[in-house]
């Protein structure tokens, strides 16, 4: 099962962490995109317990986040304190 965003949620996403309007390629942007793809999938699991593939997906989303905040982390650190602050990552 693949997630997709909507037109509209990743204009809004974009104008809230990109730098202008066509900025959707920076690690923040990403970032963003994929924690709004992992929420909703993490509700679609919630329901359809057995999809096995979905979960898998779920998990490669994850560790590509994880990889994106650690570079966030090592080129600009108090971007990457901002971007957990306002996506309300880490606890």
């Amino acid at each position: 099962m693949a997630i997709n965003l909507k037109n509209e949620q990743k204009k809004e996403l974009i104008e809230k962490f990109g730098k202008d309007a066509k900025d959707s390629g920076s690690t923040e942007v990403q970032v963003a995109m994929l924690s709004e793809k992992i929420n909703e999938l993490t509700e679609h699991l919630k329901l359809n317990k057995k999809d096995f593939q979905g979960r898998r997906g779920l998990l490669m989303m994850v560790g590509r986040r994880k990889r994106l905040l650690a570079y966030l982390k090592s080129k600009n650190l108090e971007k990457y304190r901002e971007l957990i602050k306002k996506l309300g990552l880490r606890g």
